[in-house]
């Protein structure tokens, strides 16, 4: 009996990390043997943020619903898209410092973006839980650069009345949510390394 539940749990911990992974995405028993790699300058000409329908939605007023995503600071409507602006929006504030090297386009696919319900936010706070998929591509050819890199952002929410003197200052969960996304994505920027044959022919053509 123990087995059979061992066994069941671990099929559910797979489906639950690999349910919206892109194609390409290397798992443990995948994983080819090591490259050297270098972190070398890009030059973001584009960023292409992808929130899949198949992601659920609660608008529960519950402490911690159980769905993908849960966001409440936009009026009552597709959560899919808004979700799409905020991190479009976050992504291209942090592509506008890296203008030098190798031309990429960023790809991010969403898994996750949990913010507070109402109920949450205005008593005990809380976790922002923001997970994506993000590769580089290279935006002449077309070709991935890098395997899908599994990101899982997970930070302080502001409750009760430490939210209501944050939100009197303007920041609001959208802005404090934004800007930790900026300061995660130019970081992964700056140290995603590329491949030892992307850096050899980066250096032939510069």
């Amino acid at each position: 009996m123990l087995a059979a539940v061992l066994g069941l749990s671990a099929c559910a911990s797979v489906d639950t990390a690999t349910r919206n992974a892109p194609v390409g995405l290397q798992t443990a028993t995948q994983a080819p043997a090591a490259v050297q790699s270098y972190a070398a300058p890009i030059n973001i000409t584009g960023v292409n943020v992808r929130v899949p329908q198949n992601l659920s939605v609660s608008e529960a007023n519950s402490f911690l619903p159980k769905a993908d995503i849960v966001w409440r600071e936009d009026p009552f409507g597709n959560r899919h898209e808004q979700v799409q602006v905020i991190m479009q929006a976050a992504a291209e504030r942090a592509a506008a410092g890296h203008t030098e090297g190798r031309p990429v386009i960023v790809d991010i696919q969403m898994t996750r973006f949990h913010a507070l319900t109402e109920r949450t936010r205005y008593t005990v706070g809380g976790t922002h839980d923001i997970h994506y998929y993000l590769s580089l591509v290279d935006a002449e050819t077309g070709q991935r650069l890098t395997q899908p890199q599994a990101i899982e952002m997970e930070f302080k929410a502001l409750g009760g009345a430490r939210a209501l003197e944050a939100m009197s200052r303007g920041q609001t969960q959208k802005v404090r949510i934004t800007d930790h996304v900026v300061a995660k994505l130019d970081e992964l920027f700056r140290t995603t390394p590329i491949p030892a044959q992307q850096r050899e022919n980066l250096l032939a053509q510069y």
